[in-house]
């Protein structure tokens, strides 16, 4: 073995010096030499997507007689190591690169040609990157396709599950907090009285119409480029090659995925992907609110609202002795913050398709992706670390009702918007409980007033007393 550092290939634009043990060749080199900008390699999920679908192009090339058997087979072997994240470490290409990402399909291409011939172990059947490996693709069609079977298998296996958990535990919170009443807030100002299970039940809706709404989109998302080649027209590629690549993916995933009906869609514009992120920028939004809900209600614990205590995870400060914040709902919020930008991004990126192409597509992936990924992190520890195990002050949560003037809203049909409006005003101004002040500014008696202004009896809704005039 060569005691050099670095060995000598060569590719159409003449030799490049590239790592002895680097599995890549001359156009990942180039690439890592060309694109020095952010140290961020394409994410994991990204290039288990490259493997699953450089073995499914290598099995239909062999089923349509295209590819030597014995070369499909190395091929297939190899791709899985890729997709299974063995060598990770050869993936080195930079996010921001050729907004084709011809870089990281060569990179995918040259690895897997590398690791096809160690085993075939057969000089004379040497493993092209360009005409083995990528034999019917093209970087036009493989990246799309990477993204979106990157991100449909993300969604699936970990979003949606993810999801589901946080929805779970909101829904059992909400049952078991069903009879807790407290004073609802609008305008962040005292509001007629709601249970607390009806304002997680709210939290739980908007997260089960969150993954509706990704599940919606999901159908577009699932349509693969895969056999629109170069530019949309399939050249170079059986026409039954992109349908049976979809199915085979389809086989060998929980996914099923097919291939797109218009090539020329699926190339020229990220639309799918677009849409995606806009329904994870709606779930975000939905995290976000939900944080923000919690860090009100546990606010204090002396001079806030103090209706929840959050579990304690950590100090709070390192000056303030004893400060416990809420780290949770602020690490989600933060989380919302972010894949909110990535949005942005991914909008910006979108509009990039000239002509047949879009020219944004690894940046595309990446935030995706990462939006993907954070999203079914936070969700896990919002229900895990938060919401399923917050307790409630109860006695904060009476005291603030009985003195929420706000309750004179259930008179309205007694005695009039008008009067409602001057007994609430009083019982502010006094401090006095709503009761006591109705009682001697109307003619009604303790015990209707009892009943007319019952909290819990006001989370039902409806409607609440009779007009004078039908008595």
């Amino acid at each position: 073995m060569s005691k050099s550092r670095y060995r000598t290939e060569n590719d159409s634009l003449g030799e490049l010096q590239i790592p002895v043990d680097a599995l890549y060749g001359a156009q990942t080199q180039r690439a890592i030499d060309n694109f020095p900008i952010s140290g961020i390699p394409m994410p994991r999920s990204f290039i288990r997507a490259l493997g699953l679908i450089k073995c499914a192009c290598a099995s239909i090339n062999r089923e349509l007689e295209l590819l030597d058997a014995d070369i499909s087979t190395a091929i297939e072997t190899a791709a899985m190591a890729v997709a299974e994240g063995r060598h990770d470490a050869q993936f080195p290409v930079d996010v921001f690169q050729t907004g084709s990402g011809t870089s990281s399909n060569m990179n995918a291409n040259e690895v897997i040609a590398r690791l096809a011939a160690r085993e075939l172990d057969d000089s004379s059947q040497a493993v092209h990157p360009n005409d083995h490996v990528n034999m019917s693709q093209s970087s036009n069609d493989v990246i799309p396709s990477c993204i979106h079977v990157s991100a449909c298998l993300e969604i699936a296996e970990e979003l949606l599950p993810a999801l589901e958990h946080l929805a779970a535990t909101i829904e059992r919170r909400s049952a078991q907090l069903s009879a807790t009443v407290k004073t609802g807030r609008t305008h962040l100002m005292d509001a007629m009285p709601i249970t607390l299970g009806q304002e997680l039940g709210g939290w739980a809706a908007q997260i089960r119409n969150g993954m509706r709404r990704i599940e919606s989109a999901l159908q577009r998302l699932q349509q693969l480029a895969i056999g629109g080649t170069a530019v949309g027209t399939g050249i170079n590629a059986d026409p039954e090659f992109g349908p049976r690549v979809a199915d085979r993916l389809s086989a060998m995933t929980v996914v099923p995925f097919v291939s797109n009906p218009n090539y020329f869609e699926a190339l020229s514009c990220q639309d799918a992907a677009v849409e995606i992120s806009g329904q994870l920028k709606t779930l975000a939004v939905s995290l976000m609110k939900i944080a923000n809900d919690l860090r009100w209600m546990n606010s204090g614990p002396l001079a806030g609202l103090a209706e929840i205590v959050l579990p304690t995870l950590q100090p709070g400060s390192s000056i303030m002795p004893g400060k416990v914040n809420p780290v949770i709902p602020e690490a989600v919020a933060m989380v919302g913050a972010q894949v909110m930008g990535n949005d942005a991004t991914i909008s910006i990126a979108g509009q990039s398709g000239n002509f047949q192409l879009n020219v944004m597509l690894p940046v595309i992936a990446y935030n995706l992706l990462q939006s993907i990924d954070i999203l079914s992190h936070a969700a896990r520890v919002l229900a895990d670390k938060a919401i399923g195990d917050f307790s409630v002050n109860d006695q904060q949560l009476n005291e603030a009702l009985t003195r929420n003037p706000i309750l004179v809203t259930a008179l309205n049909r007694l005695i009039g918007y008008e009067q409602g409006a001057a007994i609430a005003k009083l019982a502010y101004r006094e401090r006095r409980p709503i009761l006591d002040v109705a009682l001697e500014q109307t003619g009604l008696t303790a015990e209707q007033l009892k009943t007319l202004l019952d909290p819990n009896a006001l989370t039902t809704g409806g409607l609440v007393g009779t007009k004078p005039e039908q008595k």
